[in-house]
């Protein structure tokens, strides 16, 4: 018969301070917005009209026009549910990838766990932007390869950090036990280990999703994301910096969303490590 896990003591937690609140609710915003978005704005993102370029702020058109007579608003409502859902689907294929390395890692010391480290470091090592650029200019720029870009510049980082967190899980009586039951190790780090790191990985799951988005954002800025005429932020920007003085809100809107997104969903991440007692500096430098 399978012993039971022995669980961490628990300890008192203190109550999410305003800062998080507001995060949560920057957050929310974004989703509720995107996911509202056809109802609430009837333009289509993607219809062109000449005769309209570069209007101002309108009953029609509460944002003004682009360059091509596209609806502003319509598209910053359209380019937050591509950003959600490429944050989504990265930040989680990020952290499910980047845990399991890092729970291997401290699960198996000596050599394979040196071997694992030197690969990270090697991986960490090329600047964020460059690794995606070139994962993007050899596979192209679609969905999953920008999400498969993405696993490659943060997954190494935050199998960094839950190392950390796991080491001094290994050295606790309920994984010897199990260890000593002979469980595979598999088994015992998803059932002993992983949940036992599991605050870590969740303040790790709400910064890592921030830097997505401003490096998604990035991408499409360079010209190496989503194609034209795709309403993405990141496009946007670099669609209408030209006209910025012309018809600002092209520019200004996209930037604000951005914003608004990274700014809650950094508070959030922040409140929830102090709630939790994350220190991810001292994990991540074990």
């Amino acid at each position: 018969m399978t012993a039971p896990s022995t669980p961490r003591v628990r300890r008192q937690l203190p109550a999410l301070g305003t800062g998080t609140w507001i995060g949560i609710g920057l957050v929310a915003f974004t989703i509720v917005v995107a996911l509202l978005g056809p109802l609430l704005v009837r333009a289509d993102p993607l219809t062109t009209d000449a005769a309209n370029a570069l209007q101002g702020i309108s009953s029609s058109h509460w944002l003004g026009t682009d360059q091509y007579g596209r609806d502003i608003l319509s598209r910053v409502v359209a380019g937050g549910r591509f950003a959600l859902l490429v944050s989504l689907l990265g930040t989680i294929a990020t952290v499910v990838i980047g845990t399991l390395i890092g729970a291997v890692a401290a699960y198996f010391p000596g050599w394979p766990d040196s071997a694992i480290v030197r690969v990270l470091d090697a991986v960490l090592a090329v600047p964020s932007v460059l690794a995606l650029l070139l994962v993007v200019s050899v596979f192209g720029s679609s969905l999953w390869v920008v999400v498969l870009a993405v696993v490659v510049v943060y997954a190494p980082a935050v199998a960094r950090v839950v190392r950390g967190a796991a080491r001094p899980v290994m050295h606790h009586a309920y994984v010897t036990a199990a260890r000593a039951r002979g469980e595979r190790a598999l088994p015992v780090i998803v059932r002993e280990v992983v949940p036992n790191v599991l605050d870590t990985v969740l303040v790790e799951t709400a910064m890592r999703a921030s830097w997505v988005v401003l490096l998604v954002s990035t991408l499409s800025f360079l010209g190496f994301g989503v194609s034209p005429p795709t309403p993405d932020w990141g496009l946007m920007i670099a669609e209408n910096r030209t006209a910025l003085t012309v018809a600002p809100a092209g520019t200004v809107a996209p930037i604000v969303a951005l914003a608004i997104l990274v700014v809650g969903l950094n508070l959030a991440a922040d409140g929830l490590g102090k709630y939790l007692g994350v220190d991810r500096a001292s994990r991540g430098a074990l």
